[in-house]
């Protein structure tokens, strides 16, 4: 399918092929019809992106101080590497968009195929032929009602939105500061709501539309009567004064401060300068309010991917309920778009759509997809032209494209003497193509193609969380190598989905691969500490400490679905612990602080009973300090002990001797990937045990039930330790 991406080193905007996106719970997947390019928010984005390095760097300064942070703990180098490979990739663009409904996804029961739509939010009704939107960004088109309008919805629910902020009455005068786009949908829906409307741009031209368009009266900005000609409007000034321009300067809120009347309201819709001198807004005693785009829901992610709405009750307009309301008064023909949407272009000429929108003044541009009707098939999409290949080269297909692929997997791949970087596969696709283009994939799939392809010799399973399991279930199913990015699953029934999987494959006669991300235990550092303590004969006692750092609740890693971060961190440290004492885990204990607004069980100390009498203390917390190191291990035993830092230093102390040692920072993975490679190649095991990685994840889920009970669990029959009698069998 096309979709329209910008190239973010250079700021080009083109059509490329990409593969459909994945359909998932909780949401639909559309055939777009039309997508609305937005004059403002787009072409604001696309200036930033044609910026040199330095423009880039001047125009966002909290992403430069985040390359600074990063530098320091990781080394100029890898920020640099960073840097790049963001540069490299592709972005999509587009966040309103209407067309018909082809499929629905578990859990959605308000719609249907067929059904025509309006959709909204960046990611999902991009300007691509076919979009997964979530349910709660979706709404419903009446057939009275032409798509190519209803591609405006999400765009008048931004309008809607800061009028309703606005409280604005019936009768009042409502003052609108930007006649783009959202500035004449604004003053629409006002005049709707019986108010009555003052224009105001710096371009006479918008100026003389927006009067057409409604207004009761017309001013330009730069004009110096323009505040005495409100007052002469109003006889008190403008009740109202909604901001929709877009600029760095803080003139629009001035202005809006000389025009408001006297406990006036002020509200912001668009990005402009906040540094209003405080005697306009003091002497009148003025309310400046914000206005957050579509609506209520917006950015809450229970909300908008977890489809978890708001009683009406208690929230009345909702961004989706904002949707509707919009696409009621189409339907009404309260608004008339038929002036804003006379340019459209087809999704191959997105360059011209981009450049009309930049050099003629349009309110916006539809991108017309009339030209695919029907959805196509799963094709595999060449992304470029690569050598003929040699018979002795291993190929690779991933799946998942997000950081942590693009920063540590990839590379790592990328580098590795004879594998092949063979197809990528993601939710959207079109993270797929941006692969292809930075990392040299030869092509560009969905994930069931890429899992029942017979191209490629290894799997890796670089998605999130909560599609681990699925992955690997269907990787092992079909006999291939699967390499899965911790954790291995994120629920008791996915782990044992995976152990059929896993044994009927050893029934049929095959040797299944399954190997897990725990790099740590590959670390250099940990190598040495583990060939340190090798001959040990007394059980060991290891204290880890991990500083993890505050994550916000609504941080996808937070979600349940996808384990929260006992499962999909902690386990790291699980792992370390086991391959250190390298005995099966007997017992876990686990307790958590007390929940609050804050934190989400981030804060958990557990100890775990090995086989053999060892003990290992953990602590994961994230109501820490971010400049201590975030990980310090340390091990006794026989007189010995061994200390890593961070993985930076570490320390063998025996016999009263010290021995230390110190680097740049490696936590496991290029060893891990090496050993992960040469296996899948050779036929010969994992690096890692697929008893041990049962074993470990087992241990992860007995640390949330061990917190929940507030009981030891015993991990060799997974139930609680509740009586004495119990206990004392296990201790």
């Amino acid at each position: 399918m096309k979709a329209i991406l910008e190239d973010l080193r250079s700021g080009k905007v083109m059509a490329y092929e990409v593969p459909q996106p994945e359909l998932r719970r909780g949401g639909i997947l559309v055939q777009t019809a039309f997508s609305a390019i937005s004059s403002g928010t787009e072409r604001a984005k696309i200036e930033a992106g044609e910026k040199s390095l330095v423009g880039k760097a001047m125009a966002r300064p909290e992403l430069v101080r985040q390359v600074i942070d990063f530098a320091r703990s990781e080394g100029v180098k890898a920020a640099y590497q960073r840097v790049q490979s963001r540069l490299d990739s592709l972005s999509s663009l587009g966040y309103s968009c209407s067309g018909i409904v082809i499929a629905a996804g578990e859990g959605v029961h308000e719609f249907q195929p067929g059904d025509r739509v309006a959709c909204g939010g960046g990611g999902y009704a991009t300007h691509s032929a076919i979009n997964f939107v979530p349910k709660k960004l979706a709404v419903k088109v009446p057939h009275t009602v032409g798509l190519d309008a209803a591609a405006l919805t999400t765009i008048g629910a931004i309008a809607m939105q800061g009028l309703r902020q606005a409280t604005a009455g019936f009768g009042e005068t409502v003052a609108v500061i930007g006649a783009g786009l959202v500035g004449v949908l604004t003053i629409q829906l006002a005049k709707a709501a019986g108010c009555r409307v003052i224009a105001i741009d710096l371009d006479p031209e918008r100026v003389e539309r927006a009067v057409k368009f409604g207004a009761d009266l017309g001013l330009q900005s730069n004009d110096n009567r323009a505040a005495l000609a409100v007052k002469e409007f109003t006889y008190f000034g403008a009740d109202v004064v909604i901001i929709t321009a877009a600029t760095h300067s803080s003139e629009p809120i001035e202005l809006a401060a000389a025009i408001a009347r006297d406990r006036g309201r002020i509200v912001i819709v668009g990005d402009v300068g906040l540094g209003v001198s405080r005697s306009n807004v003091y002497m009148k005693e003025l309310s400046v309010t914000l206005s957050r785009s579509y609506g209520p829901g917006r950015y809450d992610v229970d909300y908008e991917e977890g489809g978890m709405d708001y009683p009406v009750g208690y929230v009345r307009w909702t961004e989706n309920r904002n949707m509707e309301a919009f696409v009621n008064f189409l339907a009404a023909r309260r608004i008339d778009v038929a002036a804003l949407i006379e340019k459209r272009y087809p999704v191959e000429e997105a360059d011209h759509a981009y450049a009309a929108i930049r050099e003629s003044g349009l309110y916006t541009a539809l991108i017309d997809y009339a030209a695919s009707e029907q959805a196509p098939e799963n094709v595999s999409v060449p992304a470029m032209i690569h050598p003929k290949r040699s018979s002795g080269e291993f190929k690779i297909g991933c799946i998942g494209a997000g950081s942590f692929a693009r920063n540590i997997i990839f590379p790592a791949l990328c580098n590795r003497k004879g594998v092949v970087l063979e197809s990528v596969a993601t939710g959207s696709g079109i993270g797929a193509q941006s692969a292809c283009k930075s990392f040299g994939f030869s092509k560009a799939q969905t994930a069931s193609d890429l899992l029942q392809t017979n191209e490629t010799d290894g799997v890796f399973v670089l998605s999130r969380h909560d599609t681990h399991s699925r992955y690997v279930v269907a990787a092992l199913t079909s006999h291939k190598a699967v390499f899965v990015e911790k954790p291995l699953a994120v629920m008791q029934e996915q782990l044992e989905e995976i152990r059929c999987a896993y044994e009927a494959a050893k029934c049929q006669g095959y040797s299944p691969f399954l190997m897990v991300g725990f790099n740590r235990r590959f670390a250099p550092m940990t190598q040495k500490l583990h060939d340190f303590f090798a001959k040990r004969q007394e059980p060991m006692l290891i204290n880890l400490r991990v500083n993890a750092g505050y994550l916000p609740l609504d941080h996808w890693t937070q979600h349940k679905e996808d384990g929260g971060r006992i499962i999909g961190e902690f386990c790291h440290f699980v792992d370390w612990a086991r391959f250190v004492v390298n005995k099966p885990i007997q017992t876990v204990t686990a307790r958590a602080l007390p929940d609050g607004s804050r934190y989400n069980r981030d804060n958990i100390a557990a100890t775990l009973s090995f086989l053999d009498g060892s003990i290992a203390s953990l602590i994961y917390v994230a109501n820490g300090d971010k400049s201590v190191p975030k990980e310090y291990f340390e091990v006794f035993c026989e007189g010995g002990v061994g200390i890593i830092n961070d993985f930076c230093t570490l320390e063998l102390s025996g016999n009263g001797k010290t021995a230390s040692t110190k680097g740049r920072r490696d936590k496991g993975h290029n060893r891990e990937l090496e050993l992960t490679v040469e296996a899948m190649r050779s036929g010969n095991p994992s690096p890692i045990p697929f008893e041990q990685l049962l074993e470990v994840t087992n241990a992860c889920f007995a640390v949330h039930r061990s917190i929940c009970t507030g009981q030891p669990v015993s991990l060799m029959s997974g139930a609680t330790i509740g009586s004495e009698s119990d206990s004392a069998n296990h201790f």
